[in-house]
């Protein structure tokens, strides 16, 4: 089945309001630059992104204009924020976070790629020891203070875990060096990062791919998201942009 759309507008045209959409990326590394774009010109509202590791401040200038259209509800990332708080007071999401005009939640980084894991592997919950003994343990961490529901905690063979429940994202978006028309993809050095299990997490996954090839030109070995997981590709020239996190 050849999965390639002709453009990005075509790949994300059913995206309704309401929707929530992994983003993956490592910061600037690996981030759907070009599909984060086309959901800012579509126009959908009441956004819930969830993240890994702070794509979107690595992504400053779409971050900006999705804020200042009002297109977000909600965003989900163990890092979400500037580390200068200068910085900070000049950055419209920031602010908005601090307004409670979007909710941001924090959940540790490894928890976050578990709930991915857990979403794609069927698994609807799980215990983990991380946050033991912090804040994680208490509530859920959010900056609106009635979304802080306190966690359920468990002693398990002598040991206190905490519960965390799966994150099955309606649709990912994914940056790929390499894709095929089947949708198999492989990334590139730290860019793969959160990507392949969003991509297996996800009801619909997006892929933006930099070089587009016909099946069998990726080597089985070298496939780090096989097709099965992939519903949609489109070929986007390689982005430029400054690489830099204040």
């Amino acid at each position: 089945m050849d999965k390639v759309y002709s453009s990005v507008e075509e790949a994300i045209a059913d995206i309704p309001d309401g929707a929530t959409i992994a983003i993956g990326g490592f910061f600037t590394a690996g981030v759907p630059r070009f599909l984060l774009r086309a959901l800012i010109a579509k126009g959908v509202k009441n956004l819930t992104l969830a993240c890994g590791c702070g794509p979107l401040v690595g992504a400053p200038e779409e971050l900006a204009q999705l804020v200042k259209n009002k297109q977000l509800k909600r965003v989900i990332d163990s890092y979400g924020l500037y580390r200068s708080a200068s910085k900070g007071a000049k950055d419209p999401f920031e602010q908005a976070v601090r307004a409670g005009e979007i909710e941001l939640r924090i959940y540790p980084m490894g928890t976050l790629a578990e709930r991915y894991r857990a979403a794609a592997a069927g698994i609807p919950a799980f215990y983990t020891p991380t946050g033991v003994g912090s804040v994680v343990e208490d509530e859920l961490i959010s900056n609106i203070e009635e979304k802080r529901k306190k966690k359920e905690r468990r002693n398990i063979l002598g040991k206190r875990y905490v519960l965390e429940y799966a994150l099955p994202p309606h649709f990912a978006f994914v940056h790929a060096y390499i894709g095929d028309r089947l949708g198999n993809l492989r990334y590139r050095g730290t860019a793969r990062n959160f990507n392949p299990i969003m991509a297996a997490a996800a009801g619909v996954t997006i892929a933006e791919v930099e070089n587009l090839v016909e099946p069998g030109e990726i080597a089985p070995d070298d496939i780090h998201t096989p097709g099965i997981y992939v519903k949609r590709v489109v070929k986007v020239p390689r982005a430029t942009f400054a690489i830099t996190i204040d």
